[in-house]
């Protein structure tokens, strides 16, 4: 366990990281963070950290990043679960009805409203019909993190065969569970670089489905969680 002022000092890097997606320096901690520590202390907590693998140096910054290590020992022991307010989740319910009457699909409704509370790419499937719907592509490759272009044919791949992709998911997720992979610990490897919120679920009918966002590993992981496990509520009350 890290002591409670290298949580400090990993959360602020965390929270400024999921903001700018800019590297962060000791000395914009003191001035931007408030931090009730000294330059020094920062710096040294901060290679204490970087020794330990929970940030990395990006070679072309002198500032640091979270690392998979670091963004997995946030989201299981500091992240806090950001509820949903009234009116939020009263919009969010009326877009779901309002697209269901239009007699869209519930899977493809399901992943255009992900996608745009979540401002990532979203996926939304019946398991037992094979129909899958994704939504948001173009909001990961407009991400600041996304540079390289190899990277859109290896999601587009994980797209194409995400029925198969998702059984591999499924079978690292109990029933009921919202489960986040980050980055390398994503069971579908052309997504490796960037982290997932995944649940499934089961409709009135007993069809199982599954939801899905996958976005940068800087993404707001509790904000997404608590969204996954509000549609998925919304779901299991569905036709």
């Amino acid at each position: 366990m890290l002591s409670g002022r290298q949580e400090k000092i990993l959360s602020a890097i965390i929270k400024e990281y999921t903001t700018t997606a800019t590297p962060v320096g000791s000395e914009f901690l003191v001035k931007q963070q408030g931090l009730p520590f000294s330059s020094a202390t920062i710096r040294n907590e901060m290679a204490r950290l970087e020794e330990a693998g929970y940030i990395i140096k990006p070679h072309i910054s002198a500032g640091r990043v979270p690392s998979d290590k670091g963004y997995r020992y946030f989201v299981d022991n500091l992240m806090a679960e950001r509820e949903l307010s009234v009116a939020y989740q009263k919009k969010l319910e009326l877009e779901l009805l309002k697209l269901k009457a239009q007699n869209a699909k519930l899977a493809r409704v399901t992943a255009k409203l992900l996608s745009s509370f979540s401002q990532c790419l979203a996926v939304s499937g019946i398991l037992e019909r094979g129909e899958f719907y994704d939504f948001g592509m173009s909001k990961l490759l407009e991400d600041p993190v996304f540079s390289d272009l190899d990277e859109a044919s290896k999601l587009a791949l994980a797209l194409d065969f995400i029925d198969e992709n998702l059984d591999a998911v499924l079978a690292q997720i109990k029933t009921d569970e919202t489960k986040i992979f980050i980055g390398k610990e994503n069971p579908i490897k052309e997504i490796q670089n960037y982290s997932m919120v995944v649940a499934p679920y089961q409709l009135k009918t007993g069809e199982r489905g599954v939801v899905a966002v996958i976005g940068p590993k800087r993404m707001r992981y509790g904000r997404n969680k608590k969204l996954i496990d509000f549609v998925k509520k919304l779901l299991k009350k569905k036709q």
